[in-house]
């Protein structure tokens, strides 16, 4: 199933001093999926693990250095497009983020998750995610 996944993405959660938090970042392209909310990440090339992938994507992405802590279960079908997406959980561990592939992000609470307007492939993550966030 490995072989499947073509994409990974990182929930990003962070201590802030209002509570946990995690990164939600909003698209630029395509034009299709422009405006719509993410976890940062992107695919995965084929001579990469999984883990590798998504530290390189992070970095690209937002200049920051991550440790993975775990998955947030999955792998998830890919909506409207082939192949198995991957989150996994994780936190900052250098840098601070940067808008290059995106043009907003937001550190949002368990009862802000609603507030954006997400990708399809992400939503079937949001209950978890929250709990995460509760926890």
């Amino acid at each position: 199933m490995t072989d499947q996944i073509r994409v990974v993405a990182a929930v990003i959660i962070a201590d802030h001093s209002d509570g946990r938090r995690v990164l939600a970042c909003r698209r630029i392209g395509p034009p299709a999926l422009a405006g719509l909310w993410e976890f940062p990440g992107g695919k995965v090339e084929p001579d990469e693990g999984l883990t590798e992938a998504l530290r390189r994507e992070i970095a690209e992405e937002l200049g920051v250095a991550i440790e993975i802590t775990g998955t947030l279960g999955g792998p998830w079908p890919m909506i409207g497009g082939p192949g198995l997406w991957q989150p996994f959980i994780a936190r900052i561990t250098a840098g601070v983020p940067q808008l290059v592939d995106h043009d907003d992000m937001r550190w949002l609470a368990a009862d802000e998750l609603e507030s954006v307007e997400w990708l399809a492939s992400d939503q079937p993550v949001m209950g978890e995610v929250a709990r995460l966030l509760s926890a």
